[in-house]
């Protein structure tokens, strides 16, 4: 490959990641402002354990939010997209399962106050199967310093 195809896929990888970083910033902050409407959306799923749910409301924007400015700062940007793609992996097989056994749920992405666009699982499913692609392609081809 020579050099001028790599500083694209570069700068590829560069508006990857901010892009990611700012989608994931915005998802957070909901979550963060009314933690009790993410428990219900979490507990809509039908999967986790009560006992689970409280903190992964409190714990999961969190993460969400530190990744994405992470990525959009490069304050550990490795560690951060790991996070990123790593949390689409979860949320793809979140949708897929929900998907596969017929279950209706809210899937509480950038809202949480019912608010929010209705998006069928199968959307979901391809927007973040997208967004996982981008992501490890900005994993593949990112230099890291």
């Amino acid at each position: 490959m020579n050099s001028h195809n790599l500083n694209l896929a570069q700068v590829a990888a560069f508006f990857i990641r901010i892009t990611l970083g700012i989608v994931f910033i915005v998802a957070a902050y909901p979550k963060i402002e009314d933690p009790a409407a993410f428990a219900a959306i979490i507990y809509g799923y039908g999967i986790f354990p009560a006992e689970v749910i409280n903190l992964a409301a409190i714990v999961v924007p969190f993460v969400e939010m530190v990744a994405g400015f992470g990525l959009i700062m490069r304050f550990y940007p490795r560690s951060s997209l790991f996070i990123i793609n790593s949390l689409l992996g979860l949320f793809i097989l979140i949708i897929g399962f929900n998907l596969a056994r017929g279950h209706s749920f809210d899937c509480g992405c950038f809202s949480v106050g019912g608010q929010g666009p209705v998006e069928s699982a199968v959307f979901l499913l391809a927007r973040d199967m997208a967004m996982l692609a981008a992501g490890m392609y900005a994993w593949k081809k990112t230099v890291w310093q």
